[in-house]
């Protein structure tokens, strides 16, 4: 279960709120009553970043930088 905090003691309390959200808990923080942020703690990446790990995934098409037509007196 979550627990809603509003900015005032989000701002107060922000510490123990980081603390509580390391252990696990659902921090919600509100303004004007209505939900904007979940203070959640960054996980940690399962496995090394591998360089090139996504080569052969990213394509650009062969006429990427021409001009469109009805665009050449912008140039």
């Amino acid at each position: 279960m979550s627990k809603k905090f509003n900015i005032a003691e989000a701002k107060a309390h922000f510490s123990e709120l980081v603390q509580k959200a390391m252990l696990g808990e659902e921090i919600v923080i509100a303004k004007g009553n209505k939900p904007v942020l979940k203070l959640v703690p960054l996980e940690k990446s399962k496995q090394p970043r591998k360089p090139g790990s996504a080569k052969g995934k990213i394509w650009m098409a062969e006429d990427f930088d021409a001009i469109p037509e009805g665009f050449e007196d912008y140039v």
